[in-house]
């Protein structure tokens, strides 16, 4: 078994100057070796890159069309329709958010983006909304939709995204084990810990700029890291996801063929005690040519304290960070970069 920590050390000194691309066929063979050696490969990125590409994910083709096909709907829908379900219209980060609410990188002046943000529906896991709230903690709400009295394909846009976010889900349960066994840990560590995750799917409209000025205090995402264990994202066509490695070099992150990138978020990094890697991020402004997206940050549950599995930790690696709940750490990492949405 290798030792995580001399090995995270020894990542450290080198760089990457691409992502990987992992096949994910043998994530749930009846062969622990094959489901070792895949996890083998995940522990390399999540060690090195942060970012890897998968195929043979099993998420199908028509169900991201569809999805894609209703952002594009919803995107080209009047202000005053989407600005029905504004986030402000919600206590936990749910609905609409216009260009330049959102900011992830202070240093900048906002996101040029729109957003549509959503997450574990009630429908689907009615037990995750009876829980009691704490203050200053994540919890599950109703997601916000569109009236069908207000646009008529209301229901096509709620019925795509749903479906689109149980597939991710699942493809997101499919990647837990493989987490674990990259940890040297049991393939079911993460299962009583993810029973009604902090799963946010959002989908992402950057306009094209044409030939407007490039502001760089505006670009699509501010460079940041994400919040969550790990995200899932599907791209479309036009290019302008970079990556940035140690040495501050930015690389490319391509739109690949029937692809997802997954990416560490910070929740992971701090669980892991920093073995494995969140690794800064943006989006260039769109010139040419509108870009969508649709990020899946995967979390766990709400309540669960991070704190780090034996294997993360030695006499010479002590604890890092102090223990808090996933919910707690979310919501406060959530606050902080949505605080411009509220009364715009």
């Amino acid at each position: 078994m290798v030792d995580l920590t001399k090995l995270s050390d020894q990542f450290v000194q080198s760089d990457f100057s691409s992502i990987p691309i992992i096949n994910l066929k043998d994530a749930q063979s009846p062969s622990r070796e094959k489901r070792q050696d895949l996890a083998d490969q995940i522990r390399d990125a999540c060690l090195n890159t942060g970012f890897f590409y998968i195929t043979n994910h099993g998420v199908p083709l028509d169900v991201v069309n569809r999805t894609f096909a209703q952002s594009h709907a919803f995107f080209d829908l009047p202000p005053g329709v989407k600005k029905t379900v504004d986030i402000n219209k919600s206590e936990n980060f749910r609905g609409y958010m216009g260009l330049l609410t959102e900011n992830n990188d202070p240093a900048n002046k906002g996101d040029m983006h729109e957003a549509f943000n959503m997450g574990l529906d009630p429908l689907v896991a009615p037990e995750s909304f009876k829980r009691t709230k704490k203050e200053g903690e994540l919890q599950h709400s109703e997601n916000l939709w569109p009236d069908e009295n207000d646009w008529e394909d209301a229901k096509a846009f709620k019925q795509a995204n749903l479906d689109y976010y149980q597939h991710v889900l699942a493809l997101g349960y499919k990647l837990f084990p493989l987490f674990a066994l990259a940890l040297n840990l049991s393939e079911d560590f993460f299962e009583d810990k993810t029973c009604f995750p902090a799963a946010i799917m959002r989908i992402l409209f950057y306009p094209a700029l044409g030939d407007r000025e490039v502001d760089e205090l505006m670009p699509g995402i501010g460079a940041h890291t994400d919040f969550e264990c790990f995200t899932i994202l599907r791209q479309d066509e036009v290019s302008g996801l970079q990556v940035q490695n140690r040495k501050g070099d930015w690389i490319d992150a391509v739109p690949t063929p029937n692809s997802f990138i997954v990416n560490i978020g910070d929740q992971l990094q701090r669980w892991t005690n920093d073995i494995f890697v969140s690794t800064r991020h943006r989006v260039l402004p769109t010139l040419a040519k509108d870009r969508y997206s649709i990020p899946f940050f995967f979390g766990c549950d709400h309540n669960v304290p991070l704190i780090p599995p034996d294997t993360c930790v030695t006499e010479d690696r002590h604890t890092r960070y102090e223990v808090m709940t996933a919910g707690a750490y979310v919501h406060k990492r959530l606050s902080e970069v949505y605080s411009q949405a509220k009364n715009k």
